[in-house]
């Protein structure tokens, strides 16, 4: 029998291959420049909160405490994304500053959208020392930017996985070097790019069963270039190899998945894939959401685009109040405009939050560019209201004059015509512009808890169909609790169907009985029922509701539309979220919606 002695002197004798040839692979080398002007906060666990750096010819660089004030934070936290300054911090340690200081002196009026278009003495023009160097705290309104990085663990490991990892983490008889390179962004003094890097000590004999690590014969070291964010996950990465166990949070997987694609670790990637849907709803500034965008556009990861899409229409409403919303690319923007699955208060919301979009970018965004977006609105789904205020309301209405003008006109004629009139005058049935999309404002939508003091106990018998006063009755088992709610909307929401209301009665069953008393059968729970309660015939309307679930009053969760008035929820073991809830704990939103067809 081999003691673990004699395992170890095994392992040694099998790992004796050396060389001086070396390989190099490059992974996440997008994006790790950065560009002149740009700032970050640096120091601080939280996101919002640290050193303020800016960065000028090559380096990154502090700026001093004199003269700074409120304005001044405000121009630094908005170029970050964030909405406000809180406070400015002097004094604290957010660690050494080994580069110079590039300003001094610094006087903003608070109106400007880079901190270094402010004016200050000059690049490097400074009489201070790191001691001075300014802090600030950043606002974030009600979005908490301190991320909950929690932990998802992975476990695909054999009998020896602890074993091989101890030999991992010993380094005993290594005899395969991993140099980990990584550019600060920063320069030395002769111009080139400042490496940070580091050393990796594994055995050949493991990394051999990875091809991609050309751990073979005759090579005995490999270079690996990481962006400096993902550099402390390496070895991670490495020790994973050995023992096929990890722990990955919201702050590794990006990193984590790029590095199992590069070296073919196939079942990692498809992991961690599989986990970004757990993890998208964890970041509630946004900013990791669209980091994944831009992450699957570059791999062409289809999947996980559609996957960060689908989760920012859905959350529309919480994303145009983030942080991340003004740093949005053209092309993320574009795709939520084509979405009908795009959750909204209405289409006037949509259309305030591109001109808003737009206004923040400033002269970025050509005029062309601004009129592809604004030509995503489905002007004709604005509410008749709304449309009336959009000339001397909108700050982009003289600059597009034309465009407003013919939109509006359609929306004028879709809200007073009816749709087969507009057809004649090839409008066409298949405009998108004539597509609802999810509209969650009143009249359109209603909100039921499952523990909601509105909740109401239905006794039945043959001579009483239900009694909502159930304060008249003491609670016992021939009573079944059922959620219930009525509420009205008009026909559809043009303003010839304006005097024309219809009345749903929405319900969530939890079990058969409660099913079985309203006379329908339901094959899983909970299970939501969204029935009209009058009926007008009008065939060329057709009603596509829907039931949203919100986890916690946070996030939508999951869209389900209903078939025959009916929609499972999927909410228990064998049917998954497409966006976890913790404990299942959200409220049903239903949302009426008719669309001519």
């Amino acid at each position: 029998m081999l003691t673990h002695q004699n395992l170890r002197t095994l392992w040694i004798l099998l790992l004796l291959h050396t060389s001086a040839r070396a390989y190099k692979f490059d992974i996440l080398k997008t994006h790790l420049e950065p560009r002149e002007g740009d700032v970050r906060l640096f120091g601080s666990k939280n996101v919002s909160e640290g050193r303020v750096e800016i960065y000028h010819d090559g380096k990154w660089g502090t700026v001093c405490d004199d003269n700074w004030d409120m304005a001044d934070a405000r121009v630094l936290c908005r170029q970050l994304n964030f909405p406000g300054a809180k406070s400015i911090v002097t004094g604290k340690d957010y660690g050494q500053a080994p580069g110079p200081i590039w300003l001094d002196d610094i006087n903003c009026k608070g109106t400007e959208t880079h901190l270094f278009t402010c004016e200050f003495k000059g690049w490097g023009e400074t009489d201070c020392t790191h001691k001075e160097d300014v802090g600030v705290v950043c606002e974030t309104g009600s979005i908490n930017v301190d991320i909950n990085d929690s932990t998802h663990s992975l476990d695909h490991s054999i009998g020896l996985s602890d074993f091989l990892g101890q030999i991992f983490d010993d380094g005993n008889d290594c005899d395969f070097l991993i140099i980990v390179q990584s550019p600060t962004g920063n320069k030395q003094e002769d111009g080139t790019p400042e490496i940070r890097q580091k050393t990796i000590c594994a055995h050949k004999m493991i990394l051999s069963q990875i091809p991609l690590f050309n751990a073979s014969v005759g090579i005995s070291t490999i270079t690996v270039n990481l962006s400096l964010t993902c550099q402390p996950h390496f070895t991670s990465f490495i020790r994973y190899i050995y023992t096929r166990k990890m722990d990955v949070t919201l702050s590794s997987a990006l990193c984590l998945h790029q590095m199992a694609s590069n070296f073919g670790l196939k079942q990692l990637m498809e992991d961690i894939g599989r986990l970004f849907s757990k993890i998208l709803p964890e970041d509630s500034t946004f900013h990791n959401q669209v980091s994944f965008y831009k992450y699957a556009v570059e791999t062409r990861d289809l999947v996980l685009e559609e996957n960060c899409v689908q989760y920012m229409a859905w959350n529309y409403q919480n994303l145009t109040r983030s942080p991340a919303w003004s740093g949005l690319s053209v092309g993320l923007l574009r795709a939520l405009l084509t979405r009908s699955d795009l959750v909204a208060p209405d289409e006037y919301f949509v259309l305030q939050s591109v001109e808003r979009w737009i206004s923040e970018k400033g002269n970025s965004t050509d005029l062309e560019t601004q009129a592809d977006l604004l030509g995503r609105i489905r002007f004709p789904m604005i509410p008749a209201e709304k449309l009336y205020v959009i000339e001397s309301s909108s700050p982009l209405y003289s600059t597009h004059k034309t465009m407003y003008c013919d939109n509006m006109l359609k929306a004028f004629q879709f809200n007073v015509l009816l749709f087969s009139n507009l057809t004649k005058q090839k409008f066409g049935k298949e405009n998108i512009n004539y597509r609802p999309r999810i509209y969650t404002a009143e009249p359109w939508s209603i909100i039921l808890e499952p523990s909601s003091s509105q909740t109401q106990f239905t006794q039945f018998n043959s001579r009483q169909r239900y009694n909502n006063n159930y304060n008249n009755y003491g609670y016992n088992p021939s009573y079944s609790q059922t959620r219930s709610k009525s509420f009205t909307t008009p026909f559809h929401n043009s303003l010839i169907f304006k005097d024309t209301v219809m009345t749903w009665q929405a319900n969530i069953f939890m079990n058969r009985q409660e099913c079985s008393n309203y006379g329908v059968r339901c094959e899983s729970f909970p299970v939501a029922r969204l029935t009209p309660q009058s009926y007008i015939s009008k065939s060329n309307i057709l009603f596509r509701n829907r039931v949203l679930l919100v986890c916690q009053g946070q996030y939508v969760c999951q869209i389900q539309d209903f078939k025959n008035n009916m929609a499972s929820v999927s909410a228990n073991a064998t049917q998954v979220l497409p966006y976890p809830c913790p404990d299942d704990q959200f409220t049903y939103q239903f949302v009426v919606t008719p669309e001519y067809v």
